[in-house]
């Protein structure tokens, strides 16, 4: 088990796509490294006020303790209380253009030891997974987007992509809306059956495939005309992915309870967000449109 080449392939990813994002956006991410007093650090690289993005951040953690918080250890309650190892890089970029979808990926590997220091009694797994959050949808972008993914896993196992679209599906869901967060993608998670040479693979093509999946969506979509009614829009959907991030996401949850960096894991959130009374967009529109086509499940990849 590599963890030398775990970190390296993932510091490596952030400052792929930072480089690229960063020239894209016309304005370069700034860099903020920071320690862990329980151990360990990472590194933020974030974007305010560029011309493409409205806020957008890579993070890049490499952290470390000795018992496991109670949200890594809720479907594995063996491993509760263990000293534990995590990596990953996450991100989360929120376009200045409302006809740009907001979009989320994350690859991580964690790692908890055995308590009388047996390897062989340790217990490791991967995660990751990427998904596109539109506000005005459009139907080439799904379909590329789901179409690039499931191109990266058939790489490495065509079985995985059909469970981990549904996995997507099933866990970027706003439970207490009754609604999904967007268009999914892909999600996986404590990945380890196929041993961890190809587990490292799966995470790779994940991670790999972020830039060609989403770049193009964004490059085609940043010039589109918008006025006050989509930024308005905008910002009241930028409200469901807070209480998305807040409410259920495991990510979130196991960075705050295990005393990581607060500024680092709420980087992605937006600026600007508002919340309305039971609003609902009215029948026929462009508004009502992203709830009736796009914000269900779908097999976009078979979309004409």
């Amino acid at each position: 088990m590599d963890i030398a080449a775990v970190r390296q392939y993932l510091t490596g990813l952030q400052d792929r796509i930072v480089d690229h994002f960063g020239a894209l956006g016309g304005k370069p991410f700034i860099r903020d490294s920071w320690e862990r007093p329980e151990g360990g650090g990472g590194v933020s690289r974030l974007v305010e006020g560029g011309e493409l993005l409205e806020r957008g951040g890579v993070g890049f953690s490499h952290v470390m303790g000795t018992k496991l918080p109670p949200s890594a250890s809720a479907h594995r309650p063996e491993i509760a209380g263990r000293p534990w190892e995590a990596m990953g890089v996450s991100l989360v970029f929120h376009p200045v253009n409302p006809h740009v979808p907001t979009v989320h990926m994350n690859v991580r590997f964690f790692a908890a030891k055995s308590p009388d220091g047996d390897p062989a009694k340790g217990v490791w797994w991967f995660g990751g997974g990427m998904d596109l959050t539109p506000y005005y949808g459009v139907e080439e972008d799904c379909v590329h987007f789901h179409r690039v993914n499931k191109a990266a896993l058939d790489a490495v196992d065509p079985q995985l992509h059909p469970r981990f679209k549904q996995w997507c599906d099933e866990y970027f869901y706003n439970k207490h809306r009754q609604e999904p967060r967007g268009i999914g993608g892909t999600f996986f998670d404590d990945y380890n059956a196929a041993g961890f040479e190809k587990s490292f693979a799966v995470m790779r093509a994940v991670g790999d495939a972020f830039i060609p999946a989403y770049s193009p969506i964004a490059e085609k979509r940043r010039g589109l005309a918008y006025g006050e009614r989509e930024r308005d829009f905008q910002c009241y959907r930028r409200g469901r992915y807070v209480e998305f991030n807040l409410v259920w996401d495991r990510g979130t949850h196991f960075g705050l309870q295990s005393g990581g960096r607060t500024e680092s894991i709420l980087m992605s959130l937006p600026p600007v967000v508002k919340w309305r009374y039971d609003w609902k967009p009215e029948a026929g529109t462009p508004e009502a449109r992203l709830h009736t086509d796009f914000l269900v499940p779908k097999d976009w990849v078979g979309a004409k």
